[in-house]
């Protein structure tokens, strides 16, 4: 009979051998990335489901490989230099648009809805992806197009989440003779709807008998959000299949956030955080 290594563990149901002491450092990895800052030993220990003891064992390993640090004043563990330099190298070479596009393909699946995906450009909203659902609707998008700030349910997203400063020459070339329609208080209120729900709805503003419902997607460290739409006709809008559409751009948005190291924090999101260089593609 064949034997294993303490630490290996056989694959069962066709899985492949894999290594489970590496799969349970880390779930103390995990454990630390879930308390969102520096954690004790009892709170990494609870977390990760493990004794104090055997979760002190990999800390010392993780810590000497320099995945793990721990504070010398107050003895809280956080990540280590050799896991911060990971995690940038690996945000470098994520292609969001591809991230977020594989997400919104998959929700096109699910719902059967036609499917976009935006991205901020020089004059606003760029669409830089359109997946055709089974049900027919009476529009045709290019890609490249142009989308409103204030009409549509993915412009309004950038407008809520956006600096001003990136927003506001786009807004008032678009509502240039409008302003009646779109005093300043209707901005506020608009933009912070938006925060508080977690997406914005549109039914028949841009194109009469369409329904649009966008939220954003985050990356981690980059302010600039994309936006994923799902767009319906006004005939389907019952309240029960808008409240279901709106649940599953709302698990598509958290997830392909999630991927791409952040998930979407609600309310003052992106406020003058730096950026860094992104791999999207610029309009």
């Amino acid at each position: 009979m064949t034997s294993t290594e303490p630490n290996e563990s056989n694959g069962t149901n066709g899985e492949r051998q894999g290594i489970q002491s590496v799969e349970t450092a880390m779930r103390v990895l995990l454990a630390l990335e879930s308390g969102g800052g520096a954690l004790s030993l009892s709170a990494i220990a609870q977390a990760s489901g493990m004794q104090p003891s055997k979760v002190h064992r990999y800390l010392v390993s993780l810590g000497r490989i320099g995945l793990t640090s721990q504070d010398a004043a107050s003895g809280l563990y956080d990540f280590g230099a050799a896991m911060r330099r990971m995690g940038a190298e690996a945000l470098r070479r994520t292609n969001e648009v591809a991230v977020a596009g594989g997400h919104a393909m998959r929700l096109r699946d699910r719902t059967g809805h036609s499917v976009n995906l935006a991205v901020w450009g020089d004059r606003g909203p760029i669409v830089v992806s359109w997946a055709y659902g089974t049900r027919p609707l009476p529009l045709t998008v290019r890609v490249g197009a142009t989308l409103p700030l204030v009409t549509s349910s993915v412009g309004r997203v950038f407008l809520a989440h956006l600096p001003e400063s990136l927003t506001d020459e786009v807004l008032r070339d678009e509502l240039r003779g409008k302003e009646a329609d779109w005093p300043a208080e209707r901005l506020a209120a608009t933009r912070e709807q938006v925060r508080e729900k977690g997406y914005a709805e549109t039914r028949g503003s841009v194109i009469p008998g369409i329904i649009s419902i966008a939220a954003p997607v985050f990356a981690a460290g980059d302010p600039l959000p994309l936006a994923i739409s799902v767009v319906l006709p006004e005939s389907l809008g019952t309240p029960d299949h808008v409240a279901e559409v709106t649940r599953e751009l709302q698990t598509t948005v958290t997830e392909a956030s999630r991927e791409l190291g952040r998930a979407p924090q609600g309310r003052g999101e992106l406020r003058d955080q730096p950026r860094r260089t992104s791999s999207r593609p610029t309009a």
